[in-house]
């Protein structure tokens, strides 16, 4: 066997194959960070029920998000206890004014 014929030694092989690894992870968190990023804009201001849009309303000083396809109700994070701060200070009930109740 010439010199020019030598098989790669056993850290060469493992060289590689921390290699390969590494880039194939590389690859799969960037993927899976485009994916996210993707269905973050896809299902933004869509409701959760129906997939319709959603329509940002205010009531009594409190942005509300409307669905106009099924006419459903989404409220973000505190947006509740500011509804119910709201109605302890004598504002309208919010179910009440939302459903004609």
């Amino acid at each position: 066997m010439s010199p020019d014929e030598k098989k790669p030694s056993i850290h060469e092989e493992k060289y590689f194959a921390d290699e390969n690894q590494r880039l194939t992870e590389q690859l799969r968190a960037r993927l899976d960070k485009e994916r996210a990023a993707r269905e973050r804009t896809e299902h933004y201001m869509r409701c959760p029920k129906c997939g319709g849009d959603l329509a940002e309303i205010e009531y009594e000083l409190v942005h509300i998000d409307r669905c106009t396809s099924c006419g459903g109700v989404w409220l973000d994070a505190g947006e509740l206890e500011m509804l119910e701060r709201r109605q302890a200070a004598g504002a309208k009930g919010f179910l009440s004014a939302m459903f004609g109740r």
